[in-house]
């Protein structure tokens, strides 16, 4: 076409040239601009083109991503995960169709199809998938409206549920166009790989694919991940210098952070200055359990109490010296989260269990709350717990074995993580400790794994039973634990965990892998009909996780006065009975959100 021409061409020849371009090109487009639009607006373009395989299996992805999960989601959380599951759906489905028509298509005299053939496949796609898209969102807000009233959490509205339909379109619109954005870079790389180093397209294009991969990843890793990380500490740090608004700095002298204390008041953290100030005193449990109490001990360090982890160790192990904590019927070593924070139900369970004869000792090791430390510091967490444990249990083998207090381990959540970290096996836990206490473990914990992966035969994931239960128990609520009539050998060890828990059920093995708990009969807060779909329920447990806790108790990773049952089953003093669990629990109740007076 010289001197700018336009050459005619006729309809059979134009109708030609789209039935190969349609052939041989992944995208079908629904227009094309003009040509005379500048190059950038083209390219901006070519990132909001679609794909109809592309379409189709978008749309069955968002459909799977709304059926029902672990917990109940509102029509935000839904969008957010709608959207990726689409995008991560029309992916495939472009992969799917490219892969068609390269290798199973080609060369079929009946392809490519007529072009109205084509037409009306295109044109009907579109409404099928609204129209499926909008049917499944209608079914699923009755799911999660059920979910909900399974545990006693208000549900969602038929109307209000669809805005998760629009939320998922502008989600998935934006993380297709960064994947394409990834796409066009490599391309870019093997077209400049080619100008230097003359190869195959296809060879230049894979040197182009790792050349990004690495660039990513070192973007990632190099700078993202650390400049998280730096952010992240320093606003978390900024946080552990806060004090809780009715926290204030103990007075008793069996409490770190009293002015006897060896662990400065201003040392210990936003959850350690919680720990120590909270609880109930030695009167408090004496009115409540009707007979004389002592003062319960509480030792804490945290990372500003001392310069190295060894140090504040050993200021935690001087505290419980200092405080008589090895005269005491019971010693609770806890291994925290990230942040430093413990239970506090499960702290004034064990108190009053123990009708305050007992000491409990804590130490932070981060800054981070337990999800970031999950994620980028779980070695971290191990190394803390091991050391806690270690130096504690150290110094409590020098007093006598006839008169020292017994020995108790507690976690909960990334807790249990650093407590597992300390014993190599089931074996080095019997012959270390007097029993353990272990609340929603996360899925990725090595000896939970383990337990759970030996399970007797015949027994569910969700409610496994190891070695016939002689010293290894799992329980979901307190009728699951059996009554001391049993043979149940000392010392003892339970997990407690939901079956609605998202942190003990979330594993990576969710993208390509349908677990046995999801193809064995449901847990008793869990829908029948949650299935298994490849990447979309790996994504709806991921989404859970941040609302684990935003639950009633007894569901989620939300365990309540639950903690009393599994610390009586493990370490009930002798002579212990219902009736003594039943008063521990109303007085737990009478005291239910009281931050308490000062101490």
């Amino acid at each position: 076409m010289p001197g700018g021409e336009v050459s005619e061409v006729s309809e059979s020849e134009l109708s030609t040239v789209e039935r190969a371009h349609t052939h041989y090109r992944i995208p079908i487009e629904f227009s094309v601009p003009s040509p005379d639009k500048h190059p950038f607006v083209m390219w901006l373009w070519g990132l909001l083109k679609l794909d109809f395989t592309g379409i189709a299996f978008g749309a069955l992805f968002f459909c799977w991503s709304l059926t029902p999960s672990l917990l109940p989601r509102d029509w935000l959380f839904q969008g957010l995960i709608g959207g990726i599951n689409a995008a991560v759906g029309y992916g495939f489905g472009v992969m799917v169709g490219w892969a068609a028509r390269r290798w199973l298509l080609a060369g079929r005299s009946w392809w490519p199809l007529p072009r109205k053939v084509e037409l009306w496949i295109k044109f009907s796609l579109t409404p099928i998938a609204i129209f499926a898209a909008l049917y499944m969102l209608y079914l699923s807000a009755g799911w999660q409206r059920e979910l909900a009233a399974l545990m006693d959490a208000e549900g969602t509205t038929t109307t209000g549920y669809f805005r998760t339909g629009a939320l998922s379109i502008v989600v998935g619109a934006l993380f297709i166009s960064g994947m394409r954005v990834l796409r066009d870079l490599v391309r870019f790389l093997a077209r400049q790989i080619n100008k230097i180093v003359k190869m195959p397209r296809e060879v230049a294009n894979v040197i182009g694919v790792v050349l990004v991969v690495v660039l990513v990843v070192a973007l990632v890793q190099g700078v993202l991940l650390r400049a998280v990380s730096d952010v992240t500490n320093s606003a978390f740090s900024l946080q552990n210098n806060e004090t809780r608004e009715g926290a204030v700095q103990p007075t008793r002298s069996e409490r770190s952070g009293s002015p006897e204390s060896l662990a400065p008041w201003d040392s210990l953290g936003f959850e350690g200055r919680n720990f120590v100030s909270s609880g109930l005193t030695g009167e408090e449990i004496s009115a409540g359990l009707g007979r004389p109490a002592p003062e319960p001990i509480r030792a804490y360090a945290g990372l500003e109490t001392a310069d190295t982890q060894d140090e504040r160790l050993d200021i935690v192990v001087r505290e419980l010296e200092r405080t008589g904590a090895f005269q005491r019927q019971a010693l609770v070593v806890v291994p925290t989260t990230g942040t430093g924070w413990v239970n506090p139900t499960a702290i004034e369970a064990e108190e009053l269990m123990f009708g305050g004869d007992v000491a409990t000792v804590a130490a932070q090791y981060s800054y981070l709350p337990s999800w970031i430390s999950f994620l980028a510091e779980r070695d971290k967490a191990a190394a803390a717990g091991k050391a806690l444990i270690d130096k504690v249990r150290e110094r409590w083998l020098q007093e006598p074995e006839a008169t020292r207090p017994r020995l108790y381990v507690y976690g909960e959540s990334l807790g249990t993580q650093a407590g597992e970290g300390a014993f190599d096996g089931l074996a080095e836990i019997r012959g270390s400790v007097d029993g353990v206490l272990w609340v929603g473990p996360p899925n990725a914990n090595r000896l939970w794994s383990q337990f759970v992966t030996r399970r007797d035969p015949g027994s569910p994931e969700v409610r496994p039973v190891y070695a016939d239960g002689l010293v290894v128990r799992f329980a979901d609520n307190s009728s699951d634990i059996p009554p001391d009539g049993e043979p149940w050998l000392s010392p003892r060890i339970l997990y407690i965990q939901h079956a609605s828990d998202p942190v003990v059920w979330w594993s990576p093995d969710l993208l390509f892998q349908r677990p046995n708990w999801l193809s064995e009969p449901p847990g008793p807060d869990r829908l029948p009909d949650m299935r298994w779909f490849p990447f979309v329920t790996f994504w709806q447990v991921a989404a859970d996780l941040t609302n684990a806790a935003g639950v009633p108790d007894g569901h989620g990773h939300n365990y309540g006065t639950l903690v009393l049952d599994g610390w009586v089953a493990v370490a009930a003093p002798d002579g212990w009975t219902d009736a003594d669990t039943e008063k521990v629990r109303a007085v737990m109740d009478e005291y239910a959100g009281r931050d308490g007076p000062e101490k």
